[in-house]
């Protein structure tokens, strides 16, 4: 068993606190959100994530996991310090270290003895250096202790899955020591470890997250020609996948990625190559396609319906992925909002994330059923491919329609199918 402090409560800090404390550790998270820290305190966790909240309940019993506003008392016995505080974007694309650095400083002033400090969060490279500054700033001199980068690659909605069976842990240091540690630490996982210094352990997450943001950009490109082509873009991404040197995943093609990750993430890499006197054109090409993505599909709308203005229409599916809430980089908003400037009215059903997306949305018309959105709707727009959208009775749907017009934002239906059923479909590609 070892002694554990998560810094921040959010998705990564959350998932990864519960997780250590799952595999017999005793773990402290610290979160100065007074409301938020009421929450985990009574056993109920502010996000949606599958399985997270049993897993929260249990080790609350258990009594190996713990939640404070407390730095000295989170700090007094940790071995490990993990740092998961947010990294927003800022204006210029660059990401904001505010968070981390003020977790850096009251680190440094209530550390007590020596330990290992874990930048978890996703951060620019070089942070991992301007850490260990800001600690040493403020700890006491006779106090040693190392920074190690270990960059998470959790996705929402599998996140449990992918911390207790990753495909790797990448673990970035100049103590090679304090690597092979924080490696120690993971060992229950059986994961294969990766350590290499600070700066290149900081640039694989961003580059990973580059190369399939990348990926889905590049299908979305393809399926813009198929659709002047003539071809389907789902049999192409089957063709192409079958190729081991290519492989199945990230090759869907639809309304874009979002989320808190990829929009986030490429920006800042395309930042931090602009800033280094690079010429990032393929990653401005990856973002500006992505945005397309989302153009294309309510110009498609519009030119079925001749016009947006004082049409209803329905969207099935508000979080930027199935199982999770998360509205950040929703391909949603961007596109509700184009629909309300168009002059539509519009009625939207999501399976966990309604309650996010009304303080977003505000103006959008939240149904308790998916059938509820089709009702008088001009057209139904699927955005996010949760499961239950997959087996939805379009024959039941076809009634409650003023026109029977689906596009399918992430080609989960069959054309085929849809055209028996006499609905003007589009998918994305097809």
């Amino acid at each position: 068993m070892q002694n554990i402090c998560v810094v921040g409560t959010g998705y990564v800090g959350l998932t990864t606190g519960v997780c250590f404390a799952d595999l017999g550790n005793r773990v402290t998270c610290v979160e100065i959100d007074l409301l938020k820290l009421d929450t985990l305190r009574s056993g109920r966790t502010p996000i949606y994530e599958p399985g997270l909240q049993e897993l929260l309940e249990r080790n609350l019993r258990a009594g190996r996991i713990s939640f404070t506003d407390d730095y000295t008392l989170a700090l007094q016995d940790a071995r490990f310090v993990f740092i998961t505080v947010g990294t927003p974007m800022g204006e210029d694309g660059a990401a904001d270290l505010g968070q981390v650095e003020a977790a850096a400083a009251y680190i440094g002033q209530h550390l007590t003895q020596n330990g290992i400090i874990i930048d978890k969060s996703t951060v620019p490279v070089g942070t991992g250096d301007m850490v260990s500054g800001i600690i040493r700033q403020y700890a006491r001199p006779d106090l040693r202790f190392s920074v190690v980068s270990n960059p998470e690659f959790l996705r929402e909605g599998s996140a449990l899955s992918d911390f207790f069976k990753p495909d790797r842990i990448v673990l970035g240091a100049s103590d090679y020591a304090a690597a092979e540690e924080v490696g120690t630490l993971h060992e229950p996982l059986g994961a294969p470890v990766i350590i290499t210094d600070l700066r290149t352990a900081e640039m694989i997450k961003y580059a990973s997250n580059a190369f399939l943001a990348t990926r889905i950009s590049f299908i979305n490109e393809i399926a813009q020609i198929c659709e002047k082509l003539g071809a389907d873009v789902k049999e192409v991404a089957r063709g192409m996948g079958a190729d081991r040197r290519i492989g199945p995943h990230f090759l869907d093609a639809g309304v874009g990625y979002g989320g808190s990750c990829f929009p986030k993430d490429v920006m800042a890499l395309r930042h931090m190559a602009a800033s280094a006197g690079c010429h990032p054109q393929l990653l401005q090409a990856v973002m500006d396609i992505n945005k397309d993505a989302r153009r294309r599909f309510i110009a498609k709308l519009t030119d079925l319906l001749g016009s947006l203005d004082g049409t209803l229409i329905g969207v099935l599916g508000l979080s930027f992925k199935p199982n999770t809430d998360d509205m950040r980089d929703a391909p949603s908003v961007e596109i509700i909002r184009a629909l309300q400037s168009g002059g539509a009215r519009v009625k939207a059903y999501d399976p966990v994330a309604m309650d996010a997306a009304g303080e977003i949305l505000p103006t959008v018309t939240y149904c308790a059923t998916a059938y509820d959105v089709a009702k008088e709707a001009d057209a139904l727009l699927i955005v996010t491919e949760w499961n239950e959208f997959k087996q939805l009775a379009f024959k039941k749907i076809k009634p409650y329609m003023r026109r029977p017009i689906v596009l399918d934002g992430r080609n989960i239906y069959d054309p085929a199918e849809m055209k028996e059923l006499g609905f003007t479909y589009r998918g994305v590609g097809r």
